[in-house]
């Protein structure tokens, strides 16, 4: 592997594992308490209930593909269609607003959000366990 290569495949490693831990926070927070709050959301959205039990696909399952690097563009994809989901049900109104710092109201969902897509696009990279994937690493 020359240099630029595993420089190549250390940033792919970074973003799948960072993007991976800070959402599975997320789902572990879920795991502990529940999915009350998606529930919510997803009944007043005109959903049944049960739909909010898919947050934990998107927010453990997913997230540890991420950072194993086990069909990595999977799980990417899963974790884009979960942030667009969490998107539409809780903050379509902060699209176009401003923090009270001056960032973007949903940087955070933007940067999962993009981080995904990232992962999705460039794949696991050499320093996942890999392998069993196929083209989904």
């Amino acid at each position: 592997m020359n240099g630029s290569q595993g420089s190549q495949d250390l940033g792919k490693a970074v973003l799948r594992i960072v993007l991976g831990l800070l959402i599975l926070l997320h789902g572990i927070s879920k795991l502990i308490n529940g999915p009350g709050f998606v529930t919510q959301m997803v009944t007043q959205a005109g959903y049944p209930p049960a739909l909010a039990y898919l947050v934990y696909i998107g927010e453990v399952v997913a997230p540890v593909l991420l950072i194993l690097g086990i069909w990595a563009r999977l799980g990417a994809v899963i974790v884009v269609v979960n942030m667009l989901v969490a998107i539409s049900l809780v903050h379509t109104k902060q699209l176009g607003m401003l923090a009270d710092t001056g960032g973007w109201a949903l940087e955070l969902q933007g940067m999962y959000l993009a981080g995904a897509l990232a992962v999705a696009l460039l794949g696991a990279g050499r320093l996942s366990v890999g392998g069993i994937g196929g083209r989904w690493n």
